[in-house]
């Protein structure tokens, strides 16, 4: 009961960051990404508040052996640059580039997004459920 409260509230302060920093409107996540035109620098102050709390966090998961409500740390990431890293990372980029939002905004964003937002997260799940069989057939590819 007390991982799901905590989920719960943690996924509730993910949203109303996601909101206030302006990763929902998809016009200032495209103008961060038009380095070359009219840019918005503003979303660098929205990456270092996630990756500077972040690393703190995984300094003191470090010393600890287990969480403090249960379960197991998750592995260490594969630290190889492979084939579904970076088709992966290029699908990502094309659609938070294309459309301006990556899934957690997609999600957050759903009451408010119009027909696009639900078209982009209903292509998101699509994509998401096909993936595994994509993987599949990479991987085959890769082996031959």
């Amino acid at each position: 009961m007390a991982r799901a409260v905590f989920a719960f509230l943690a996924g509730g302060l993910f949203g109303a960051g996601l909101l206030i920093s302006g990763m929902t409107d998809t016009t200032k996540v495209q103008g961060w990404l038009d380095v070359f035109g009219d840019w918005d620098p503003t979303l660098a102050f929205v990456l270092g508040g996630a990756i500077l709390p972040m690393a703190v966090a995984w300094l003191v998961a470090a010393r600890r052996r287990a969480p403090t409500l249960g379960g197991a740390f998750p592995p260490a990431p594969e630290p190889r640059l492979g084939h579904n890293l970076v088709v992966g990372s290029v699908l990502f980029g094309a659609g938070w580039g294309l459309v301006g939002l990556c899934p957690g905004p997609a999600i957050a964003s759903i009451t408010w997004g119009g027909l696009g937002g639900l078209v982009f997260l209903v292509a998101m799940v699509v994509g998401m459920l096909v993936a595994p069989g994509v993987r599949t057939g990479i991987d085959r590819l890769a082996a031959a």
